[in-house]
């Protein structure tokens, strides 16, 4: 077998990039009163060509190209699948939601093409000031998106904040680069893993891993470093508050997993008891805020701090175990959750009139099928059976109690019973029936874009709470690629598979 072309280990960023720069190219040489809706269509030609893109990668050897920088595995494959498909879900989400001459439409579609470049480039990258480009790719772009309602107090305020505390992070994870560079001599990651343990100043490796952990768990919105989280979902557009609460998260999520179980394993006991405290604070601080919140976004964006902890909770499994649990319910989470911010973004309308728990009251009377829709979603984020997030949970604690965490798999549950009472709370308000004296809201348009988009969420959380087989061998299969040593740069091999 020939060697695999290096412009084959990055085909799916490569399509991104191309397609992103179709969308400048078109959108500048179009008439200025010309709606640029139809360029949202390309992104999303664009994102679905490079998901399967992404599917074919399984073909090739697992191995690594452009000297050792980037990887291809089936752990790369699964969340570059995962990230394309929640790219698509809020580019269709976008289409039909979006004002038809809002301003810089172009741009707008494009960020969001750009983001996923880094966002996939993150989740490949084996060399860390690759991982350093690719996070700024994917940040800055969600800094500016995070303020297009510049039309608004909330958009300028949420984008301030997040570049703000964002740049302090990524300070953080590229001084810890720097660190582990100075102790090991290299950034290559594959090459740290065999030289920390045995490095001379071991202060400055433990001193590089707090802080790149630092860096990360500000990107996942983990307390204590959640603070930017519920004003940034709030000013941001609901279909950028999706896109923001998982896709980034679920690239940190596979750049945590590879800084803690490929760079510093030996030192699990101490990032683990770390991961665990981190895990129970963000379980609890998460789900207490959210009860108080009576804005649905900001109830969902510390609802989504408490599922970084749920999420947390499979570090503890030891190995592979955590691994796939861990990859297992980010696709859940990314699924249920980009789903109900779908059924948001319809319900409240771009200007998000209807941003209170109290406003959808009597939605399932007013719309049958969006009310249906919201409380579906409600209950696999509470975990309820026969939905994603009922397996999600279930594996993620059954990998805390594997790994002799029970402790915290009982934390775990228990805060899971704090949700369903926010989370029932809106379900509740929405199937109450409405007053005569209330106002009917006007009735949200439900283009074929959205039908597609909300389609795609209720099928994965299906798929995923009923016949979660074929999603969880897949994880387990990048388990076991994010573990065993890559083969030789560009070197012929067999498909990927799992291992037997």
């Amino acid at each position: 077998m020939n060697p695999v072309p290096g412009i084959y280990r990055i085909l799916p960023e490569a399509i991104l990039t191309l397609t992103g720069v179709a969308i400048m190219l078109v959108d500048a040489s179009l008439p200025p009163n010309l709606s640029r809706r139809y360029l949202g269509f390309l992104a999303a030609i664009g994102t679905t060509i490079a998901l399967w893109a992404s599917v074919g990668q399984l073909a090739f050897p697992q191995g690594t190209g452009f000297f050792g920088t980037v990887e291809t595995s089936a752990f790369t494959v699964f969340f570059h699948v995962l990230i394309c498909g929640i790219v698509l879900v809020a580019l269709l989400l976008s289409l039909d939601t979006l004002p038809e001459h809002s301003h810089h439409q172009g741009e707008y579609y494009a960020l969001i093409v750009f983001g996923a470049v880094g966002m996939c480039l993150l989740t490949s990258a084996v060399e860390l000031l690759v991982v350093f480009i690719a996070l700024e790719i994917s940040s800055i772009s969600t800094y500016i998106l995070a303020g297009y309602r510049k039309q608004t107090g909330r958009g300028p305020e949420a984008a301030i904040k997040y570049f703000l505390l964002g740049s302090f992070a990524t300070a953080f994870l590229l001084y810890g680069i720097a660190l582990i560079f100075g102790a090991t001599g290299t950034t290559e990651i594959y090459q740290i893993a065999q030289l920390a343990p045995i490095a001379q100043n071991q202060p400055l490796v433990l001193a590089a891993m707090a802080l790149m952990l630092v860096g990360i768990l500000f990107k996942v919105s983990a307390a204590p470093f959640h603070v930017w989280t519920p004003d940034v979902y709030e000013g941001a557009p609901t279909p950028v508050a999706a896109l923001l609460s998982t896709a980034p998260k679920a690239a940190a999520f596979a750049l945590l997993l590879r800084v803690v179980y490929e760079i510093f394993p030996h030192l699990r006991s101490l990032w683990a008891p770390l991961l665990w405290v981190v895990a129970v604070l963000s379980m609890t601080v998460g789900n207490l805020a959210a009860l108080r919140q009576q804005n649905v976004k900001r109830m969902l964006a510390y609802s989504a701090i408490a599922h970084a902890g749920y999420l947390l909770a499979a570090f503890a499994g030891i190995g592979s175990i955590g691994i796939a649990a861990a990859a297992f319910y980010t696709a859940a989470y990314a699924a249920m959750n980009v789903g109900v911010f779908a059924v948001i973004t319809l319900i409240a309308g771009y200007d998000e009139q209807l941003s209170l728990i109290d406003d959808f009251r009597g939605l399932i009377y007013r719309s049958p099928i969006l009310g249906s829709l919201l409380i579906f979603f409600l209950i696999s984020l509470i975990g309820i059976p026969f939905t994603g997030g009922f397996f999600g949970k279930f594996y993620s604690f059954s990998a805390a109690v594997d790994g002799g965490a029970i402790a915290l798999a009982i934390i775990g549950l228990l805060n899971s019973g704090l949700a369903a009472a926010y989370y029932l709370r809106l379900a509740l308000v929405a199937a109450e029936r409405p007053s005569a004296e209330q106002a009917a809201p006007p009735k949200p348009h439900v283009g074929p874009a959205v039908i597609a988009a909300i389609s795609l969420a209720v099928l994965t959380t299906l798929v995923l709470g009923i016949v979660p087989g074929a999603v969880l061998h897949a994880a387990q299969s990048a388990a076991h690629t994010l573990q065993v040593p890559p083969q030789p740069s560009e070197a012929p091999g067999a498909p990927l598979q799992s291992p037997q």
